[in-house]
C-alpha cells in the first residue's frame, strides 16, 4: 500500500470553509471581561472553575474533620455534614471538573491544534461562560439562604431530596436545580462551539486522522455531554415542578410526619436513571479529555510517536459510544430484575475492553522511549497508574453480586475518588505544567512543581488506598457518625483519623502550587516558544502567548501528523506538523528526508 505524503503547499487540499471573522475588541471591557477571544474565555472557565474547586476542598476538609474526629466540632452539625456532602460533590464532578476539561482546556486548545483563528461562534462562546458564571454564582448562593444548601446527597435522589425532613428542603433545592439547567443551557453553547470547531474549521491538511488526541478526547467528550445533559436538565425541571407545583413526577403516595401528601403516582427510580443515564457518560465527559492529554503529554515527553494512534481514536469513539449501555450498574441495590443486572454488568465489563487498550498503548508508548521525568510527565504517569487502580476496584463494583455488599460502603468513595477525583486532577495538574509556557511565555518553578508532584500523588493514596480497606470492614458511606457499631474494630476510627489528617494536609499542600502558578506568571523563567520541543500545532505559533487570530496574516498548512518524534534520518527529534518534508532539516546537514515520515493512520 502506498501512503500520499505531501511534500509542498500546493500538494495539500485547499480549506473547505473560508477563515472564521474575528471581532476586534475596542476597550479593556471588551477584551478582558465581555470577551469573545477563546484563549480569554478559557482562562475565565479555568479561574472560575479552580475558585469554586476551592471551595469543594474546604467542605470536604469539614466532612474528614467530622469523619476523624466525631463529637469535637460544634458548628458540624449532621445537618450540615450532609450540606457539604451535596455540596463537594455536584461542585468537583460538574463545576470544575467538566468545566474545566471543556470550558477551559477545550477553549484554549481546539482552535490552536486545529489551526483555527478562533471558534467558530465567538459571541455565542462569550455567552456561554457568562452562563456558566450565572450557574456558579446562583449555587453558592445557597450557601446563604434560610435552610442552606440542600443535603440530599450529590445524586439528589427524590423522594427526600424535596421532603421537608431534609436539609435545605426549600431554597436549597430549588437554586440547586436551578443552577444545574444553567449549567446545562451554557454547555450546549459552548459544546456546539467545540464540535463544529472541529468539524469546519480546521486548517488546511489537517484531516481528522491527524488531529492531536487531545482534540479527540475533547471532541468525543463535548458529544456526549451534548446527548446526556438533556436528562439532567430534564429530571432538574421535573423535580423542580413537583416541588414548587406539586406534580408527582417522581413523588409517589408519601406519608410525611404522620400526613399524607398530596404526591400521587410518581416514580423514584425514574430519576435515578435519567439522572444515571447522564451520570455514567459524565464519568466519560471527564476521563476522554484526560485520556486525550495524557497521551500528547507522554508522546511529547517520552519523544516517541504514540503508539497505535488510529486505535487510539477508535478506542475514544467505542467508549463515548458504550458508556451511554451502562447506567445502570449504579442502581444494582435498587431492585432491578438479576437479568438487566446482569446485562449492565456484562456491558461494564465489555467498556474496559478498549479502555485497557489504552492502558497498553501508553505503555508501550514509553516503551523504549526517550523518557524526559519532567513535571507534566510525572503527573501523567501517576494518572495511568492511579486509573488502572480505579479501574480494577470498578470490575469489582461492575460485578453486581460483589457490589450489592459494599455499595453502601467506603469502598465505592475509594473508587470514585480514584477514578473520577484523584485521576482527573493529576491530569489538569499535568496539563497546566505542560501548557503554562505556551499560555504566559514564562516556566513554572520546577523545584516547587517536583515538591507539589510527590506530596499530592503520595498524599492521595494515602487518602483512598485506606478507605478501601474501610469499605471491606463495613464501614458505612454517607454517615454522620458509626457510634458504637459492633462489626466495626476501634482501629477503623484510628484510621479515619489517619486519612483526615492526611486530607488536610494534601489539601493545604495546594497552596504550593497556587504560589507557584501566580509567582511563575510574572516572575518565572522566560520560555522559548516551544519549550518542550513538541510538534502540535499550538507550539508553532508565531507570538508566545497567541495573539488575537493565534496565527498572524497566514494560517498554518499541516504537512504530517501530530506524533513525528524520533523519525530516523531526521536532526532533530521531532518535526512539527506545518513543516513541509523538503524542509525538514537531516542528520547529514541538509534539507529533506529520504524516506517519508508518513504514518500508515494518515
Amino acid at each position: 500500500m502506498t501512503y500520499f505524503v505531501p511534500t509542498a503547499v500546493e500538494d495539500v487540499a485547499p480549506a473547505e470553509v473560508a477563515e472564521v471573522d474575528l471581532y476586534h475588541p475596542k476597550s479593556f471591557v471588551t477584551k478582558y471581561i465581555f470577551s469573545q477571544d477563546a484563549k480569554v474565555i478559557a482562562i475565565q472557565y479555568s479561574f472560575t472553575a479552580i475558585a469554586i474547586g476551592l471551595v469543594a476542598l474546604v467542605l470536604s476538609w469539614l466532612m474528614r474533620l467530622q469523619l476523624g474526629f466525631p463529637d469535637s466540632f460544634d458548628f458540624i452539625s449532621a445537618e450540615a455534614y450532609y450540606q457539604f456532602i451535596t455540596m463537594h460533590g455536584m461542585i468537583m464532578v460538574i463545576y470544575l471538573l467538566t468545566a474545566l476539561f471543556l470550558g477551559g482546556f477545550g477553549n484554549y486548545l481546539i482552535p490552536l491544534m486545529v489551526g483555527a483563528r478562533d471558534m467558530v461562534f465567538p459571541y455565542v462562546n462569550m455567552l456561554s461562560y457568562w452562563i456558566y458564571l450565572l450557574a456558579v454564582l446562583v449555587l453558592v448562593s445557597s450557601l446563604f439562604v434560610p435552610g442552606g444548601p440542600t443535603g440530599a446527597g450529590w445524586t439528589l435522589y427524590p423522594p427526600q431530596s424535596i421532603l421537608s425532613g431534609t436539609p435545605g428542603s426549600e431554597g436549597g433545592i430549588i437554586l440547586m436545580l436551578v443552577s444545574l439547567a444553567l449549567f446545562i443551557v451554557g454547555f450546549t453553547m459552548g459544546g456546539l462551539n467545540y464540535v463544529v470547531t472541529v468539524l469546519q474549521a480546521r486548517t488546511r491538511g489537517m484531516s481528522l486522522m491527524r488531529m492531536p488526541l487531545t482534540v479527540w478526547g475533547i471532541f468525543v467528550a463535548t458529544i456526549l455531554a451534548l446527548l446526556a445533559f438533556p436528562a439532567l436538565f430534564v429530571g432538574a425541571v421535573m423535580m423542580m415542578l413537583d416541588k414548587l407545583l406539586g406534580t408527582s413526577f417522581f413523588m409517589p403516595a408519601i406519608v410525611e410526619f404522620g400526613e399524607l401528601r398530596d404526591y400521587d403516582g410518581g416514580s423514584p427510580l425514574l430519576f435515578q436513571h435519567l439522572f444515571w443515564f447522564f451520570g455514567h457518560p459524565e464519568v466519560y465527559i471527564v476521563a476522554l479529555p484526560g485520556f486525550g492529554i495524557v497521551s500528547d503529554l507522554l508522546a511529547t515527553h517520552a519523544r516517541r510517536n504514540i503508539f497505535g494512534y488510529r486505535m487510539m481514536v477508535w478506542a475514544i469513539v467505542i467508549i463515548g459510544g458504550l458508556s451511554f449501555v451502562v447506567w445502570a450498574h449504579h442502581m444494582y441495590v435498587s431492585g432491578m430484575n438479576p437479568y438487566f443486572g446482569f446485562f449492565f454488568a456484562t456491558t461494564t465489563l465489555i467498556i474496559a475492553v478498549p479502555t485497557a487498550l489504552k492502558v497498553y498503548n501508553w505503555i508501550l508508548t514509553l516503551w523504549r522511549g526517550n523518557i524526559h521525568l519532567t513535571i507534566p510527565m510525572l503527573f501523567a504517569i501517576a494518572f495511568i497508574v492511579t486509573f488502572v487502580n480505579g479501574g480494577i476496584t470498578g470490575l469489582f463494583l461492575g460485578n453486581a453480586v460483589v457490589d450489592i455488599p459494599l455499595s453502601d460502603t467506603m469502598f465505592v468513595v475509594a473508587h470514585f475518588h480514584m477514578v473520577m477525583g484523584v485521576a482527573p486532577i493529576l491530569v489538569i495538574f499535568g496539563a497546566i505544567y505542560h501548557w503554562f509556557p505556551k499560555i504566559t511565555g514564562r516556566m513554572f518553578n520546577q523545584t516547587l512543581g517536583q515538591i507539589h508532584f510527590w506530596i499530592t500523588f503520595l498524599g492521595a493514596y494515602s487518602i483512598f488506598l485506606p478507605l478501601h480497606y474501610l469499605g471491606f470492614l463495613g464501614v458505612p458511606r454517607r454517615y454522620y457518625e458509626m457510634g458504637d457499631t459492633l462489626f466495626i474494630p476501634d482501629s477503623a476510627q484510628t484510621l479515619n483519623a489517619f486519612v483526615s489528617v492526611v486530607a488536610l494536609t494534601v489539601g493545604v499542600a495546594q497552596v504550593i502550587f497556587l504560589f507557584n502558578m501566580i509567582w511563575s506568571a510574572y516572575k518565572g523563567k522566560k520560555a522559548d516558544s516551544n519549550p518542550w520541543r513538541a510538534t502540535t500545532l499550538e507550539w508553532q505559533t508565531p507570538e508566545t502567548p497567541p495573539g488575537h487570530g493565534n496565527w498572524g496574516p497566514e494560517l498554518p498548512v499541516v504537512y504530517r501528523w501530530a506524533y513525528d518524534y524520533s523519525v530516523p534520518g531526521a536532526k532533530e527529534d521531532f518535526i512539527p506538523q506545518n513543516v513541509p518534508q523538503e524542509e525538514v532539516p537531516n542528520a547529514e546537514g541538509g534539507v529533506g528526508l529520504a524516506v517519508p515520515a508518513a504514518h500508515p493512520a494518515e
